[in-house]
């Protein structure tokens, strides 16, 4: 079988780093599913609007360049903190033989052939190959067990930003990143206090360091493409 994208998504985040680990985790963080004109026709998204949420069928496309081809039966989810091993058919891992990721996103509005969405956890210019509406009814499942994420809670970081550096955004896209950079957005075996990171997003690097349970923005610089 061979698949083509039949549409690519637009988000502030530029680059893997920053990017929520899961669907929904910021659900402010707008993105946009824009198609190919090849499928940029209105009749195909008839309907759509009766939804509320969307499912996103979509490629690892950064990790297929960085990440060896071969198989790895195992992988260290950031949950349980980069060193224990599980299988990787329990974990929504990106290292995986075909590379396709799942998400289920909310649809904002539809115009134009764009479906504009909140709450991705993809990277601006990722592929997608695939969108069907969520169903409640049959897509959601409550009171069931989720392996380790019952057992492991994600820690939140009290994150620190100047007014100042905080005026440079907007208040959607202000809300946004604040809940990204409480996520941690650092590896998670990363423990330097000293250390300065970069995380590019809506056009600035922001610069932050992370002692504890606190992150403190210490700089944005714009960004010159």
């Amino acid at each position: 079988m061979i698949i083509e994208p039949i549409a690519y998504f637009h988000s502030p985040l530029k680059s893997k780093f920053g990017v929520p680990r899961q669907a929904g985790i910021v659900p402010d963080l707008r993105g946009q599913v824009v198609f190919e004109p090849q499928f940029r026709n209105v009749e195909a998204l008839r309907g759509l609007e009766a939804f509320d949420y969307l499912w996103i069928i979509w490629g690892f496309s950064e990790n297929i360049k960085e990440a060896p081809s071969s198989f790895k039966a195992t992988v260290r989810p950031p949950l349980l903190g980069g060193n224990e091993r599980v299988g990787v058919w329990a974990t929504r891992s990106p290292f995986r033989p075909n590379w396709l990721g799942l998400s289920s996103v909310r649809i904002a509005r539809i115009e134009e052939g764009v479906i504009h969405v909140l709450g991705a956890d993809l990277m601006d210019g990722t592929p997608i190959f695939d969108i069907k509406p969520y169903l409640e009814y049959v897509d959601s499942h409550t009171g069931v067990r989720s392996g380790f994420v019952d057992e492991r809670k994600w820690k939140r970081l009290e994150v620190e930003m100047p007014n100042e550096l905080r005026a440079q955004f907007s208040a959607n896209d202000l809300k946004a990143l604040l809940a990204i950079l409480s996520e941690d957005p650092r590896p998670q075996y990363h423990d330097d206090a000293q250390r300065v990171y970069g995380l590019p997003f809506s056009g600035r690097d922001v610069r932050f360091r992370v002692s504890g349970n606190r992150l403190v923005v210490v700089g944005i610089e714009l960004i010159v493409p």
